[in-house]
């Protein structure tokens, strides 16, 4: 019988992971079974992470609102508070940004609060 040359596939498979795991440190790079394993953990850190920034994120503009909140004699929660009575539905990313890039706009936003609430 002739002899059969076999792991085309295999070997296609475990080339193509060694291209992601470029880079990375010792045995994480060029032992299939270590590399595999370092880019599964990788992987779900991403994916974990992208979550996290988001929250992050959220935080950082809630951070900016505040500051710029008491510049007008309010804190945050007051702040807020008082844009859902004026009925003013602007989200804590554009809020933040209004705030560092249109001082102004932010200004005209906090007296339409200050007119709203009293």
């Amino acid at each position: 019988m002739s002899r059969v040359k076999r792991g085309v596939v295999t070997h296609r498979r475990h080339k193509k992971l060694f291209k992601l795991t470029k880079g990375f440190w010792q045995q994480r790079k060029n032992i299939y079974r270590r590399a595999h394993e370092t880019l599964m953990r990788a992987w779900a850190f991403a994916f974990k992470s992208r979550r996290l920034k988001k929250r992050d994120m959220r935080s950082l503009f809630i951070t900016r609102v505040g500051a710029a909140s008491r510049q007008y004699g309010m804190s945050y929660n007051v702040f807020i508070h008082r844009l859902k009575i004026a009925n003013i539905q602007l989200n804590r990313k554009m809020l933040s940004q209004l705030s560092i890039l249109e001082p102004e706009g932010f200004k005209k936003i906090a007296s339409l609060v200050e007119k709203a609430h009293s």
